[in-house]
C-alpha cells in the first residue's frame, strides 16, 4: 500500500511475474550499461540478461471514490499469439479486490492509460454468452487521441489483428454499454486528480496525477516498464510507437520526480506500488526499495 496524503493506493496483481530478454524488451540495451547497478537490480528485477515484470492494476481511493488504473489481462480472453494470456481462468483478481473490502459495484472510475491488451482485459468479463463490463457502475475513461488511434488501426487491419483482438472484447462492449468517456490531458477527474499526457509508448497514452496534502504522485502506465529505465532513461521498448517521444516523455517526468520528490506509480514494476527517485549521473536510482 502507498499513502499519498489522504489518498491510498493498492495493487491487484494479475500476473505476478513474467520474463523477457533485456534486448527483446529494449532494443538499444546492453548488459555493459548496467554494470555497477546490479547490486540493487538483482535478483528482484533482473537476472543475467533476463528482466522480470508484473502485470497489475492500481486501486486508488480518494475522497470517497474508487479508481482503478488499468485492468491487466483478464480471464477467458482469446490471445492465441500470447500463450500466457490465452483464455486464462480461475485467477484471483476479483478476490484480491474483495480482500480490499471492495466489490466490482463499488468502482467509480476505470482509467485505461492506453489500450494495449494487458491494460484493458478486466474491463469486461464473460457472462450470459457475451462480454459485459466487469464494473457496472464505473465510468471507463480513455484518452480521446488513444481511442481514435486504435479505431483507425481497427478499420485498417481488422479487429483480430489489433491488440490481440482486445478492442473487440474489452473496449467495444464498454462503449456499447454507454460507460466509456473520452477524456483529454488536463481534465480534472476529481479535486486533486488531473490527467496528463504521456505520449510515445502509444500516441494517446495518459497518466493520472494526484496532489493531496502537499504530496504528489503520477500513475505512469507504460511510460516506463522496468527499473533499468531509471539507469538508462533513453531505452524505449520495441513496443513503443514513437521511441524518441517516449524517451522525451520519460525524461521529463523523471526530472520532475527527482526535483519534487513526486511518487511514480508504474504498471509493471514487480512487487512495487510506487517509487521515488534521485539523480545518479546521467540517470536516476530509487530513493529506497
Amino acid at each position: 500500500m502507498l499513502v499519498l496524503g489522504s489518498a491510498r493506493v493498492d495493487r491487484l496483481v494479475d500476473l505476478p511475474r513474467f520474463e523477457m530478454r533485456l534486448t527483446s524488451l529494449f532494443p538499444d540495451a546492453t548488459l555493459d550499461a548496467l554494470e555497477g547497478e546490479r547490486g540493487w537490480l538483482e535478483p528482484r528485477f533482473l537476472k543475467g540478461d533476463v528482466v522480470y515484470l508484473a502485470i497489475q492494476t492500481m486501486v486508488l481511493r480518494l475522497g470517497g471514490k474508487v479508481i482503478l488504473v488499468d485492468t491487466c489481462v483478464g480471464e477467458h480472453k482469446p490471445r492465441a499469439r500470447h500463450p500466457a494470456w490465452d483464455r486464462r481462468a480461475a485467477t484471483t483478481y476479483l478476490a484480491q479486490l474483495a480482500g480490499l473490502g471492495l466489490r466490482a459495484e463499488d468502482v467509480d472510475y476505470v482509467l485505461c492509460t492506453h489500450l494495449h491488451a494487458d491494460h484493458v482485459g478486466w474491463n469486461t468479463q464473460w457472462a450470459g454468452g457475451r462480454w459485459v463490463p466487469t464494473f457496472p457502475r464505473a465510468r471507463y475513461l480513455v484518452g480521446r487521441a488513444e481511442l481514435a488511434h486504435w479505431e483507425d488501426r481497427r478499420k485498417g487491419q481488422g479487429a483480430e489483428l489489433v491488440n490481440h483482438g482486445s478492442y473487440e472484447d474489452s473496449v467495444l462492449p464498454v462503449i456499447d454499454a454507454g460507460l466509456l468517456d473520452r477524456v483529454d490531458p488536463g481534465d480534472a477527474l476529481l479535486p486533486g486528480l488531473r490527467l496528463r499526457a504521456l505520449p510515445g509508448h502509444t500516441p494517446g497514452q495518459v497518466g493520472l496525477e494526484v496532489r493531496d496534502d502537499g504530496v504528489r504522485g503520477l500513475f505512469i502506465g507504460d511510460a516506463m516498464h522496468h527499473p533499468v529505465q531509471l539507469v538508462r532513461p533513453q531505452w524505449s521498448t520495441g513496443l513503443c510507437t514513437d521511441p524518441e517521444l517516449a524517451r522525451m516523455t520519460r525524461r521529463s517526468f523523471l526530472d520532475e520526480a527527482a526535483e519534487d520528490r513526486m511518487w511514480l506509480i508504474p504498471a509493471h514494476f514487480m512487487e512495487m506500488t510506487g517509487v521515488q527517485v534521485k539523480r545518479a549521473g546521467d540517470g536516476f536510482r530509487p530513493v529506497s526499495l
